[in-house]
């Protein structure tokens, strides 16, 4: 089984930067929604696109880009139409499960049994048992940061590592930290609660406690990272997408031996100042054909949160779109 993401190239043809603009949307706004839904990610420079991701949502992005490219020519685009053309173009069959199971994998907590819930969920934990470096990509509440947690828990509880990492880019959606109270601990551990709670729930919140004070779980930022040569470590690295191509290269190179990272994060929700590359984006492509690492995709369809969440996410997408539709 391929274990990096697989990636496939179109031409748009004939070249028309009208129609390409059309295609790609408002600061490629269009380009982000196929993302979403499909759980690929796309790059392109004109009328070359690369698509990455799993073999068969790799292979209904470039149908529906061909015919969106088609309708190009006759009609303007908005994100209001791409969600039909995506609802009309039966994306749903394209991207019916149809490869190879993976074993079963289940992490043994103190707390309890965790299962993966989905297809996609039980090849994530397959990989990162059997790779020592894995991305996690897609949307919030798909499970890629718990069940790292996970793994990384389990990890140490069988003493495969002596210590565990949680890792995350201080980036600020609209806030700083230094107007925030406390200390550089105090300041960080909002941005981390995530991974906290994850760790309270398999450990129980006086052991976790613990384990920080003793150092075998520690928390920082990422700028903290350079200069070092972590072994025998379980590294998280969380909300990756707010990293920048320089800051994922230091990061990946920290790995030492007996060590595993996983990196997850959401290219659709990146908090970087405007113009800056995200790093997960970039990482994407300079290695997904490198051998040993392996690229888990998540889309809509492996929100496992309440059933509400993914209504109440497209009511603001649907409301949003609505709102850029209306006339100045």
């Amino acid at each position: 089984m391929k274990e990096h993401p697989d990636s496939l190239d179109l031409l748009l043809e004939p070249e028309d930067n009208e129609r390409l603009r059309n295609v790609c949307g408002q600061l490629d706004e269009h380009l982000r929604q196929l993302e979403r839904r499909l759980g690929i990610e796309i790059s392109n420079r004109g009328n070359f696109f690369r698509l990455f991701g799993a073999g068969e949502a790799v292979r209904a992005g470039r149908e529906v880009l061909q015919g969106l490219y088609e309708a190009s020519a006759h009609e303007a685009l908005t994100p209001a139409r791409v969600h039909l053309f995506l609802q009309e173009s039966g994306i749903d069959a394209l991207l019916a499960p149809g490869e190879a199971e993976v074993p079963e994998t289940v992490i043994r907590t103190r707390r309890g049994l965790i299962r993966p819930r989905g297809p996609n969920q039980a090849e994530y934990l397959h990989r990162v048992m059997t790779h020592d470096i894995n991305f996690g990509i897609g949307p919030a509440g798909t499970g890629k940061t718990y069940l790292a947690v996970a793994c990384a828990v389990d990890a140490l509880e069988r003493e495969q590592v002596r210590r565990i990492l949680l890792v995350r880019p201080a980036v600020e959606a609209g806030e700083r930290l230094g107007f925030l109270p406390g200390d550089l601990s105090q300041k960080i551990d909002p941005y981390l609660r995530p991974l906290y709670d994850a760790l309270y729930e398999m450990l129980g919140f006086e052991r976790v406690a613990k384990l920080i004070e003793r150092n075998v779980i520690e928390v920082a930022p990422l700028a903290y990272m350079r200069g070092r040569t972590l072994n025998e470590a379980f590294v998280i690295l969380d909300e990756a997408q707010n990293t920048t191509p320089e800051q994922m290269k230091m990061f990946l190179t920290r790995l030492g031996f007996g060590s595993t990272a996983v990196i997850t994060g959401d290219v659709t929700q990146v908090d970087l100042p405007r113009g800056q590359q995200s790093g997960l984006r970039h990482a994407i492509e300079v290695l997904g054909d490198v051998e040993g690492l392996s690229f888990t995709f998540f889309n809509a369809r492996d929100v496992v949160r309440h059933s509400l969440v993914q209504k109440v996410v497209q009511a603001y997408d649907q409301y949003d779109h609505a709102r850029r539709d209306e006339p100045l």
